[in-house]
């Protein structure tokens, strides 16, 4: 897996997400904590909230920006919107307020909507061979699980000597060093990004209407929702069960988040015998029959167990839904790398990324709004039904056996050509 470090491009890249994510991490520990000092009991709604903007951010602007940048260099995109995420960072330690929370988090999360398609897309043009942009993806589902796992440890250790608005600066230090880590990288020629034709709604739109004409995409789409549920769940309500509910110290909610992370981390680690052995059907809908399963034990322990046995079956059952996010999660860029050409994969991914988000719209405000209003329990119930009813879309629509689908080359501005599957 770590051969494909040996390319220098490549290993730069991975370098500079890996150290924003550090940060990121740091980011979300904090921003929880800061919910936490100024609304309480109700951090739930609070981070709830939040998290809908980031959303609504990442859906109604990711599109928009990927075909307006589309024809810059990837280099200036990634740097300039790296820029931009630091100066927001920086903001944090000063708000005082929840409506500042939410301003600062949507410019924040709008420049990462410009980055994160933008650098997903760049990967397969560094990276040519089936087998190094598998190991690729895998390292990348690793460098993802740095945040809930890596990041929350170095924060707890960071909370026992410093105030948790400190964390923030660590943050803005994360995406000034990845910035300065791209700017310093060779890119490929042919890696600026597709050049499709015709208006900027057309361009907006392209994305979507190829995820719509493609049988594995259309499930790709159900599996984004199984997914949303449980990150819903445990980024939303993690601080609030720990602390107020279970009356546990802070620095247990950075465990509870590393032991999601551990669960992805070993998912992702072991991604590329699975994939070859089983093939992408078997593995990602393995996670969609897990995730359920699991978030129907956290309504149960939510609803009714102690505080000292539920503290230990949260660890467990976050540990299974980091697992099982990672069976979905870690494959799911081979099947837009496979239904996309080089003119046409910015547009794809950049959909991927806008789609995905859009289930959390639904998700967050059901984790922290209905969290506070009726109780944890309750919140994990309707999740757990949002995650059944996403397993069973990704179950009907995923054929066992699909004809080959050409990849879509750059279309018209009235049709997009496809082959029927």
């Amino acid at each position: 897996m770590l051969s494909v470090l040996r390319k220098a491009s490549y290993g730069r890249l991975f370098a500079a997400q890996v150290i924003a994510l550090l940060g990121t991490g740091l980011l979300t520990v904090a921003l929880g904590l800061l919910a936490f000092d100024i609304a309480k009991s109700n951090a739930g709604a609070v981070l709830g909230t939040a998290l809908t903007v980031k959303m609504l951010a990442y859906v109604g602007f990711a599109p928009v920006i990927n075909a307006m940048v589309a024809r810059l260099p990837k280099k200036a995109v990634l740097v300039g919107a790296d820029l931009v995420r630091a100066g927001m960072a920086l903001c944090l330690p000063f708000i005082t307020e929840t409506w500042q929370i939410y301003v600062v988090i949507f410019l924040l999360q709008s420049a990462s909507a410009t980055f994160t398609p933008a650098f997903q897309s760049l990967i397969p043009t560094v990276l040519t061979e089936e087998r190094d942009y598998t190991r690729a993806l895998s390292l990348s589902r690793l460098a993802y699980d740095m945040e809930a796992l890596v990041s929350p440890l170095a924060a707890a250790l960071l909370l026992t000597v410093l105030g948790y608005s400190d964390l923030f600066l660590g943050t803005v230090a994360g995406f000034l060093f990845s910035a300065g880590l791209v700017a310093f990288t060779t890119l490929p020629k042919n890696g600026s990004g597709g050049h499709a034709a015709g208006s900027l709604w057309h361009r907006s739109t392209l994305g979507t209407r190829i995820f719509w004409q493609n049988r594995r995409l259309r499930s790709l789409l159900a599996l984004n929702v199984v997914v949303a549920a449980p990150t819903a769940m445990v980024l939303v309500n993690t601080v609030v069960y720990v602390r107020e509910n279970l009356a546990r110290p802070a620095t247990d909610v950075a465990l509870a988040l590393a032991s999601f992370g551990i669960g992805s981390m070993l998912i992702a680690i072991a991604a590329p015998r699975f994939l070859e052995r089983f093939g992408d059907r078997v593995v990602m809908l393995a996670g969609a029959a897990v995730i359920p399963a699991a978030m129907a034990g956290i309504t149960v322990v939510t609803s009714v167990s102690p505080p000292l046995v539920a503290w230990w079956w949260l660890l467990g059952l976050w540990f299974l839904l980091g697992a099982g996010n990672s069976t979905i999660l870690t494959p799911s860029a081979r099947l837009l790398r496979e239904a996309s050409t080089e003119e046409t994969r910015p547009y794809v991914f950049t959909a991927q990324f806008s789609l995905s988000h859009a289930c959390y719209i639904v998700s967050y405000p059901l984790a922290g709004w209905l969290g506070a209003a009726a109780g944890l329990g309750w919140a994990a119930a309707v999740l757990t039904i949002l995650a059944i009813l996403g397993s069973a879309g990704a179950f009907l629509s995923w054929p066992r056996a699909i004809s080959a689908e050409t990849r879509v080359s750059v279309p018209k501005e009235k049709a997009i050509e496809q082959s029927a599957e």
